[in-house]
């Protein structure tokens, strides 16, 4: 259909008068999806539950300053003064089942009082919920991947300290160890440390936790692992062994000069793909008990060219090789291995995810299970997110050497655009509470989609 051009434009000179009147007008009424899964996942009663030990009880309580944390992050403000912003909101204080919201001074106090058994219970709540969500979609391979993300402040806090930090160096920093799931995206577990600690460090008990309350609640799946070159010990290879778990590792050259010397002496590379070759060989460091699998790597790169530039001239290109060595107790082809253990490289793409949308990056007190209780509030705003959507689409890959998560995931920052972040009313015509918002069909369809999917079970 044609339409004129004075059916489209319109001149506009006056601007109009502004007016701040309390009308029950919402910025956030796509809010209202949390509303039926919070109810579902019974976040309100578990948070509570994980500070009942504590004596002192202040109005709104401990967990609800926590849930109140993961809405804030889920709004996608970062700093707690910005909770003075929405304050007033009906459809935030309908969702936290407020009739108003703690100021921020009441929010530093109540995570200045938080400790570590609150800590452990808040890891708890979070590791039930993602093995409840595993088991819904009864998966028979679940691959954990481990690493270590650093978490940067300008301040002093409580438990940070000066470690390697190749973004902002000389910082103080945590530097907790996750545990992530490769089908869903989700974060299984966290341990929290201090900067100055290898990724190693205390990784040994963390991945046994990890795996052991897995096949406690999902005794049929078979587990796999992947991890990085600072994993590489006879402790951590001997320990999945024991357990039965598949795994790949990545080894670090520097620490074996023999390994250079195996690449450097190799005549003949079996053909991977076209930029790759490999070879393997059953091999054991002096110190270690039993030899192991190794995979031999090289991968053909184009070098950079650094000279002048002579544009008038063909200059061939020149190609080298990268080399890296893998350890593993996979029976799989080669090919299978190496697509597998770089499937890993999905992992940075939820810690980018957690610090650029859930502001994992923000270091927002000066005490340390504060500042632990906030991390694992970016946490749950990240699992939440992919929880609603796992739980109204159905799978959308199959599973590959690569294991990418099974879902086409939209980021949060995408949900708050599209759906969250839209202007409504709540009135009640004929007593009946309704909330009103402009007739959108995008909006329209997508956000009745979610709660339909959600309806059966809330």
């Amino acid at each position: 259909m044609k339409h004129s051009r004075s059916d489209i434009h319109r001149k506009i000179h006056r601007i109009p008068e502004i007016r701040f009147e309390d009308q029950r007008l919402t910025s956030f009424a796509g809010i209202i999806l949390f509303q039926p899964l919070f109810s579902k996942l019974g976040l309100k009663e578990k948070f509570r539950d994980c500070f009942r030990h504590l004596k002192v009880s202040p109005v709104f309580g401990h967990g609800m300053i926590t849930l109140l944390l993961v809405v804030h992050l889920i709004l996608g403000y970062r700093r707690l003064q910005d909770i003075r912003y929405y304050r007033d909101d009906p459809m935030i204080l309908r969702l936290l089942g407020l009739e108003r919201l703690p100021d921020v001074a009441t929010v530093s106090r109540a995570m200045a009082g938080m400790d570590e058994n609150s800590v452990g219970k808040l890891r708890q709540v979070n590791r039930q919920l993602v093995l409840v969500r595993l088991a819904a979609e009864n998966l028979p391979r679940i691959t954990l991947d481990f690493d270590g993300s650093v978490l940067s402040t300008s301040r002093f806090a409580e438990g940070t300290a000066v470690g390697f930090n190749r973004k902002k160096k000389g910082q103080r920093s945590y530097y907790p160890l996750f545990c992530t799931i490769a089908q869903t995206g989700l974060v299984l577990d966290v341990w929290h440390r201090p900067g100055n600690v290898h990724d190693s460090n205390g990784a040994r008990d963390f991945i046994l936790d990890c795996i052991c309350e897995l096949r406690a609640f999902l005794p049929w799946v078979v587990v796999e692992v992947r991890m990085d070159s600072a994993f590489f010990s006879d402790d951590i290879v001997s320990l999945l062994e024991k357990e039965g778990v598949e795994f790949t590792i990545s080894v670090p050259f520097e620490r074996f000069a023999e390994l250079k010397g195996k690449v450097e002496n190799r005549k003949r590379w079996e053909r991977l793909t076209d930029d790759h070759g490999y070879f393997e060989e059953r091999w054991k460091p002096k110190s270690w008990d039993s030899k192991n699998r190794f995979l031999f790597i090289r991968t053909q790169n184009r070098r950079q060219y650094k000279g002048v530039v002579q544009l008038d001239l063909f200059i061939p290109y020149e190609y080298g090789y990268d080399f890296k060595v893998i350890i593993t107790n996979k029976n799989t082809k080669a090919k299978n291995v190496l697509a597998y253990h770089n499937g890993r490289g999905a992992q940075e793409g939820i810690f980018a995810e957690l610090k650029s949308q859930a502001q994992m990056d923000y270091i927002p007190c000066s005490r340390q299970a504060g500042n632990q209780v906030f991390t694992l509030a970016t946490i749950f705003a990240h699992n939440i997110n992919r929880e609603m959507q796992m739980a109204a689409n159905e799978k959308q890959r199959a599973t590959t050497d690569r294991r990418p998560p099974l879902w086409i995931f939209e980021q949060l920052d995408t949900i708050r655009r599209k759906l969250i972040q839209r202007a409504g009313r709540l009135t009640r015509p004929q007593g009946e509470l309704t909330l009103t918002m402009s007739a959108n069909d995008a909006v329209k369809s997508e956000l009745l989609h979610y709660l339909n999917a959600m309806k059966p079970a809330a």
